[in-house]
């Protein structure tokens, strides 16, 4: 169990991570930070009131703007931004959440400068690396919730076309978390049966569509983004990192030159642990995966040139 895990950000999904961190009794301590007045106290103080209905000891704390609270977390959890709204695309929220993110990671590292980060505001590829450059940390150190979450939306749309439960099956998606996401057909499987034998190339083609949008699709229907689901994916990344897992999971990395690509961050396997991404898995892709993933890359670097005209570096 850590000592302390620090969420920056107490909107639904802080608050969900807050919790589903707590509940699993990952730290002694779960600290929330936002910069309205009384909403992180208050969620914090709702959630540790349930700590004897549901059974855990995590202490949970809330508190407004002070980050000298979150000093010497061992993992920080950056959610702070603003959300899409319907119509708005992941790239429409960059100039407003990139300020908020570098603030955010400068004062998490100046008081938790050995702190794993781990970044969920979007556009997360973009905000992973705005976090990156912020920190000056190690970019293993630093690495975004993209994958885990779109993999997660991609087994709930197969099991739910199979009739058959979501814990057997294996997935993997590449690329950015958006429209450009990369489904991998050849590495998807239930419980070890390769999907192509079990589900058609039509009604696979539109579960993978239903991914790219699955984040939208949530938009459309609430007027917000999701928050459950993300949540979820946070606490076991945490856990991984806690327990030393060593977990293989799709996630928005620094590249170094795996795939073809370089100072970009974008969802690709990793092996994570207790100092983050320890190591970069590279598969063999087939010529159209390739060109999938060269468009997804191309996707975030537009991003990234509308953060580099920000200047904030």
């Amino acid at each position: 169990m850590d000592r302390r895990i620090s969420i920056i950000g107490a909107g639904n999904v802080g608050a969900t991570v807050a919790h589903e961190i707590a509940r699993q009794d990952l730290a002694k301590e779960v600290v929330m930070v936002d910069v309205r007045e009384g909403i992180a106290e208050g969620k914090a103080l709702d959630i540790w009131q349930s700590s004897s209905i549901s059974k855990f000891n995590s202490r949970v704390i809330g508190v407004t703007g002070d980050y000298a609270r979150t000093r010497d977390s061992s993992i920080v959890v950056i959610t702070a931004g603003m959300p899409r709204k319907p119509g708005m695309s992941r790239n429409d929220l960059i100039i407003t959440n990139a300020v908020i993110v570098k603030e955010a990671t400068e004062q998490a590292v100046k008081y938790s400068p050995d702190a794993i980060i781990i970044v969920v505001t979007n556009p997360v590829d973009v905000m992973t690396y705005t976090a990156y450059k912020a920190s000056r940390k190690a970019p293993g150190h630093i690495f975004g919730m993209s994958g885990v979450l779109d993999t997660a939306r991609y087994k709930a749309f197969v099991a739910e076309a199979l009739n058959v439960s979501p814990a057997g099956i294996h997935a993997l998606l590449l690329g950015t978390h958006g429209d450009n996401m990369v489904p991998l057909k050849r590495y998807t499987s239930v419980s070890s049966i390769p999907v192509q034998d079990l589900l058609s190339d039509e009604i696979l083609d539109k579960i993978y569509e239903r991914t790219r949008q699955g984040g939208i699709e949530l938009v459309n229907l609430m007027g917000m983004s999701a928050w459950y689901a993300p949540g979820a994916a946070v606490a076991v990344m945490v856990n991984a990192i806690n327990r030393d897992e060593h977990r293989v999971f799709p996630l928005s990395a620094y590249l170094h030159g795996e795939y073809g690509f370089k100072d970009i961050y974008m969802g690709v396997p990793v092996i994570l642990g207790k100092n983050g991404v320890e190591r970069i898995l590279q598969l063999k892709l087939n010529q159209e995966e390739i060109r999938m993933l060269r468009e997804s890359a191309e996707s975030i670097y537009a991003g990234m040139e509308i953060l580099n005209k920000m200047n904030l570096f």
